[in-house]
């Protein structure tokens, strides 16, 4: 049996069979009010702003609207959010460095995030995989190898440069990168054909399906956030951001019966192989062909937390 003291204080209501039981009646409205409703504030939506080096203007209605969707969304989903933002002190410093390289704006590197969260081993109902989310396909035209014993959407280096060709395609047929991360999302043949058939030459003007029309202004938010966290009021300390782990390289040019077994002699367990090598996918590799692939092996000073030197890619992040 269950005895609820001081009874009197508290009001049950009974309604089409269920019970409520609410605040005590003794206590005040302002008591009840903050008790009940925690602050909840509104992001800011600027009046402009740059993506890709180009002015964003944001005055017009339909904009404003899309982006202030999209970095209200982004901003109260705090479980993703804080984990692009700890992960991207690990994978910016290796991503970034090969959009420049490719002459890819620093900012694509947005579409990572919103594709995957930054986790290279994401994996979609769609078939998508890795930090770019590429579908089989669409991987091996960009020239990546998927099959059974090997994955390049899993290697981060290559799948970068995957994208980056990618990136180069559709900017050679658009000229503009909003255009260029819509076709990210609903394809390049889906964009040419909006575009020839409505008129324009940005994606910012064009009608889309929701799901692309939406993704242009949620690379916005993103890059919103990502510059400045704590405005949005995400405030980590440098200790809770994810650190890149030194690796040292292993050239396999030969095929491998057990992975499990080749990892030992190398001083590694399976497990920290296939970590830092998601892109093997099975426990053998034919390599019947001779090709040579790169294995990263992790520094094992770089293991542990007491002894990672630890960096933070920009000061932004950080409250301390």
């Amino acid at each position: 049996m269950v005895y609820i003291k001081n009874i009197a204080k508290v009001c049950v209501v009974a309604i089409a069979g269920a019970t409520f039981i609410s605040l005590p009646l003794d206590m005040t409205a302002q008591q009840r009010s903050s008790t009940v409703f925690s602050s909840i504030e509104n992001p800011e939506i600027p009046k402009s702003m740059t993506f890709a080096g180009k002015t964003v203007d944001l005055d017009r209605v339909d904009m404003f609207e899309r982006l202030d969707r999209e970095l209200t969304s982004m901003a109260y989903t705090h479980g993703n959010t804080l984990l692009v933002l700890k992960r991207a002190n690990k994978y910016f410093p290796e991503l970034i460095p090969i959009l420049k390289k490719n002459g890819i704006p620093e900012d694509m590197v947005y579409l990572a995030c919103i594709e995957s969260t930054l986790n290279p081993r994401a994996y979609s109902g769609a078939k998508a995989a890795g930090l770019w989310q590429f579908i089989p396909s669409t991987a091996k035209q960009y020239g990546l190898e998927v099959n059974d014993y090997v994955d390049e959407r899993y290697n981060t280096a290559k799948a970068t440069e995957a994208a980056c060709r990618y990136l180069k395609t559709a900017y050679g047929k658009y000229g503009n990168w909003e255009s260029v991360a819509a076709s990210y999302n609903g394809g390049m043949g889906r964009i040419t054909n909006e575009i020839a058939a409505q008129g324009e030459q940005s994606a910012y003007n064009l009608y889309l399906v929701d799901e692309t029309a939406r993704y242009i202004y949620r690379l916005l938010a993103m890059k919103l956030i990502m510059e400045t966290p704590a405005k949005y009021g995400y405030h980590l300390k440098s200790d809770q951001l994810y650190q890149p782990v030194r690796t040292r390289e292993v050239k396999v040019d030969y095929p491998v019966e057990d992975w499990a077994q080749w990892a030992k002699k190398q001083g590694v367990s399976y497990m920290q192989l296939r970590d830092f090598n998601p892109w093997i996918r099975a426990k053998s590799l034919p390599n019947k062909t001779g090709k040579t692939y790169t294995v990263l092996l992790p520094e094992k000073s770089d293991l542990s937390r007491t002894t990672q030197q630890r960096k933070t890619y920009r000061d932004a992040w950080v409250v301390d």
